[in-house]
């Protein structure tokens, strides 16, 4: 028997023998994503306050208890100590006379300038829009203000500041989502708050007063919509230069249409944000990535997390008991290309434990179609490197002849991940087409890591150079395997990984 057949029949019994183990009703329903976070029931949306405490990585996130569909905005809660397995909490902060709670950050006000510690124990100082909806519907500007909470039992529950809001609207429509940060050259706080069409900076000695600082971004980047989620953070690039990254998400305007985040380099001196590039940039190109912002208190460590949605259809995808999920958490790089830093993603380490087998196919040639194999679970990572990039397609497909491409066009240069024959599409007349992101780089030869799930897939190509995330929604898991080239493709050696699904 053939080395390359005995692989493939020793992978799919692994896979089969724990597909049979994981079999149970919550979490399994059609459609629900196996490695990805989604909560239990109803809708949810941007991921907030990211912080990570004594060994747990908390996810708050926008959460409607009551439907499918966007309504009154919660805080949800899970947490981690592996970025991957996430145990469900309580709804950790509810609307109140101020209004909905819509996204915001968390920190960890380890010198406890805020006052709200105790015991000699930093607090954690979660900072967030209160929206009013009934001086909305008076046409009122003033509709979104920020305020504070804060927990001192590491997270487990939340007590609102009483003299909130701690920063009231100056009679901007749109003033919300607050990302805060420890500034340590100058002992402050900074906020980085969206308001409509640019970026507006604030500091504060103690997180309850603030002082406007600056503004950025009115006619720079991508202005298709408002601007929301910010985030900003220094960063080292992979040959030692410092510098800031400024992360925007925008609704529409995306590189796909609607929602997307997009990003600029540059340096930050407490006060002022000066960019290195006023192009635009995108974290992600795919279809189905938004509100993406990094955990807080993670050290050297930039993880960034979105939303795994796009406002043009998230309320009418065919899930039933939950709407949405969250992208793979991913670990943030600068790279520098010719004389510009571009900011880089890939799957974060702790992927890898998720790992139950690896089948490695030798390096051949591939001159029309090529069956890679099957697999029995719906959730695996196919990787590999060819040394000399050309045009090629890697279809995931079923028994029911849906199929999904991921690939390199060579004419158009551009990766690339075509949908439009990847299932149920008709809740919206502009989900079903190719996805097109131009490469970055000019190398010979790249790197390929493809993340598949039930009804996603995460491309990451050029060393994470290009990230591309899409949504799908199949009859069954697409977990038939084949490339195919025209002219002539060899993609090395190709490693196929079948993973454990994240729910106990």
């Amino acid at each position: 028997m053939p080395k390359r057949t005995a692989l493939l029949i020793i992978a799919l019994l692994l896979e089969a023998t724990a597909f049979g183990q994981q079999k149970d009703s919550l979490y399994h329903e059609q459609y629900r994503p196996q490695l990805h976070f989604s909560p239990p029931a109803h809708w949810m949306n941007d991921p907030n306050g990211l912080v990570y405490y004594k060994g747990t990585y908390h996810m708050f996130y926008q959460y409607y208890p009551n439907g499918t569909i966007w309504g009154p905005m919660h805080w949800g809660h899970a947490t981690s100590t592996d970025l991957m397995h996430w145990t469900n909490k309580p709804i950790a902060l509810y609307p109140d006379s101020l209004g909905l709670i819509f996204s915001g950050s968390a920190v960890v006000d380890y010198h406890n300038t805020s006052g709200f510690g105790k015991n000699g124990r930093p607090p954690l100082v979660a900072v967030f829009t209160n929206h009013d909806q009934a001086k909305e519907k008076d046409g009122k500007n003033d509709t979104e203000n920020e305020s504070l909470a804060y927990s001192n039992d590491e997270g487990k529950t939340w007590t609102k500041y009483a003299h909130n809001p701690v920063l009231k609207n100056p009679g901007i429509s749109d003033f919300r989502d607050p990302k805060v940060m420890w500034y340590a050259p100058q002992k402050k706080w900074v906020m980085t708050l969206a308001t409509k069409d640019r970026i507006t900076f604030y500091s504060s000695k103690n997180l309850k007063e603030w002082r406007k600082e600056s503004e950025f971004g009115e006619k720079l980047g991508a202005h298709g919509g408002v601007w929301e989620c910010p985030d900003l953070f220094p960063m080292t690039a992979v040959d030692g230069k410092k510098m800031w990254v400024l992360i925007i998400n925008i609704n529409p305007g995306g590189p796909q249409g609607g929602s997307a985040t997009q990003y600029f380099t540059g340096s930050f001196n407490g006060k002022v944000f000066k960019p290195n590039n006023t192009d635009t940039r995108w974290v992600d190109q795919g279809s189905d990535e938004y509100a993406g912002v990094t955990w807080s208190n993670t050290g050297n460590r930039h993880i960034f997390l979105g939303w795994m949605s796009n406002w043009q259809y998230a309320m009418s995808v065919p899930t039933k008991a939950w709407r949405s999920a969250m992208t793979i958490p991913r670990e943030l790089k600068l790279l520098k290309v010719g004389k510009s830093y571009y900011v880089a993603s890939e799957p974060v380490k702790e992927l890898h434990f998720l790992e139950m087998g690896t089948v490695k196919i030798l390096s051949f040639k591939v001159k029309g179609t090529e069956d890679l194999g099957r697999t029995n679970t719906g959730q695996y990572i196919v990787n590999f490197s060819p040394r000399q990039l050309t045009s090629f397609s890697l279809t995931l497909s079923n028994d029911k002849n849906e199929k999904l491409i991921v690939g390199f066009d060579k004419k158009e240069n551009s990766w690339y991940i075509d949908r439009r024959n990847a299932g149920e599409s008709g809740f919206n007349k502009d989900f079903a087409k190719r996805l097109n992101a131009k490469r970055l780089i000019n190398s010979v030869g790249a790197d390929v890591f493809i993340l598949v799930d039930a009804t996603s897939v995460e491309l990451f190509a050029d060393h994470g150079l290009t990230a591309m995330t899409a949504i799908f929604f199949p009859e069954k898991p697409l977990g038939n395997l084949s490339i195919s080239s025209i002219e002539g493709f060899s993609p090395g050696e190709i490693s196929r990984s079948s993973l454990y699904r994240i729910w106990p």
